[in-house]
């Protein structure tokens, strides 16, 4: 492997930053006339871009004929988007399509890290691709996926072939790989401020057994102590989840609010837990007052974030309190999974609870608090590489129901 990165000359810019280890050299405009194209070549690029939508990065690219990440792949080729630095140019890491999963359809999104020695480990990335037709697809994932906090970068879609079966016309003339755009594009990211979501749809959900090969995992009691262990391992998988916060604790283990701003950076939901984790299923003045106070210390650690969703503690609920909760501007939300983690049962049993009773629309429910919560981090690395490999995407609650997030 060469130096990984972008070299910019005058004439070739020289890439060695694919995933597949490739060495390439792209000729720009100005290749001499006798270069004749390369057969086979890599796709050409029709149009790419890269915005930022609220949270999320937003990569659109359409190629000039028909493709799928299975065949891509199988023919030597490569579609990834390179991240590059805002004062030079030189690439930092870079967004893969990859071919769905065993048993999946959608395809996927891996990152890699270019450091001088060329590019780290692949790890997959959580992201939604849709296909508008057969020539276009277009994937969205939060900046933190890749390393950045909402900076500066520079971009670039690059279409590339293997050396064979592609074949340069000359030396130092290849055209086994094509840029779009020909040059680094910046764009600036902006920190996005969520201040909540609108409970929509019906006001009590216990799955969305319709949404498609997605599951949610919920975590309850927090926050905690174990609390920054769950978000660093979900952060390593790029996977988002929906924590039910109980009020009081906030102050004690939310490190003055980071814990719950680092949750909203990261794409993750807050919910409601109550206040002190009391039955509410009572109703009346005194669930309200629960729920309401716990909205509030949410909103004064997120500096302005107002929850939508509502777990009562225990499950409790009754027709009465789903009726309060709604009318608070709430979607109580219960479950279909739950491997009773609370109750230290071992590793082997949460994995397996979760795994074998997995289906689209699920809704899991464990804990990141109330107790020593080891079990279940430990868990969980095994439940989210498993499910991937059947096709599945994790998503928040508010994902799952389709429920409008607020920004400002």
């Amino acid at each position: 492997m060469q130096v990984a990165g972008l070299i910019v000359r005058r004439r070739v810019r020289r890439i060695c930053c694919l995933g597949v280890g490739l060495v390439l050299a792209l000729a720009t405009a100005g290749t001499s006339a006798d270069a004749a194209p390369a057969s086979p070549a890599p796709t050409p690029i029709v149009s790419s871009s890269l915005t930022q939508v609220r949270q999320q990065l937003v990569w659109t690219v359409t190629l000039a004929s028909p493709f799928s990440p299975a065949a891509l792949q199988r023919a030597g080729g490569q579609l990834c988007l390179l991240v590059e630095r805002p004062s030079n140019g030189s690439v930092s890491g870079q967004v893969c399509v990859v071919p769905p999963r065993r048993g999946g359809r959608t395809p996927g999104l891996t990152f890699q890290r270019v450091t001088a020695r060329g590019p780290g480990p692949a790890r997959t990335i959580g992201a939604t691709i849709t296909r508008a037709g057969a020539r276009q697809l277009t994937a969205a994932f939060l900046p933190g996926a890749i390393g950045n906090a909402y900076q500066s970068l520079r971009w670039q879609t690059v279409s590339a072939l293997a050396a064979p079966p592609c074949t340069p016309p000359r030396p130092g003339a290849t055209r086994c790989a094509i840029l779009f755009p020909a040059q680094p594009t910046l764009i600036r990211l902006h920190t996005p401020q969520l201040v909540g979501c609108t409970a929509t749809g019906p006001p009590l959900v216990y799955d969305r057994p319709a949404a498609g090969r997605v599951i949610a995992l919920t975590f309850d009691d927090g926050p905690w102590y174990q609390t920054p262990q769950f978000l660093t391992l979900l952060e390593h998988y790029g996977v988002q989840a929906t924590f039910f916060e109980i009020g009081r604790q906030i102050a004690e283990f939310g490190e003055k609010g980071a814990i719950e701003r680092r949750m909203l950076a990261d794409g993750d939901m807050i919910g409601d837990h109550t206040w002190s984790h009391p039955d509410v299923a009572g109703a009346g003045a005194f669930a309200r007052d629960q729920i309401e106070d716990a909205a509030a210390a949410i909103r004064r650690a997120t500096g302005g974030f107002e929850p939508c969703l509502f777990r009562a503690p225990y499950g409790d609920l009754s027709p009465a309190l789903i009726a309060e909760a709604r009318g608070l501007g709430f979607t109580s939300i219960q479950w279909n999974i739950d491997p009773r983690d609370w109750a230290r049962p071992g590793v082997g049993e949460i994995e397996s609870n979760v795994i074998d009773n997995a289906r689209p629309g699920a809704i899991v429910e464990m804990h990141d608090g109330g107790g020593d919560r080891s079990e279940t981090l430990a868990a969980l690395p095994d439940i989210i590489t498993t499910l991937r490999s059947r096709g599945y995407r994790f998503v928040t609650v508010t994902q799952l129901l389709g429920q409008r997030l607020i920004y400002r």
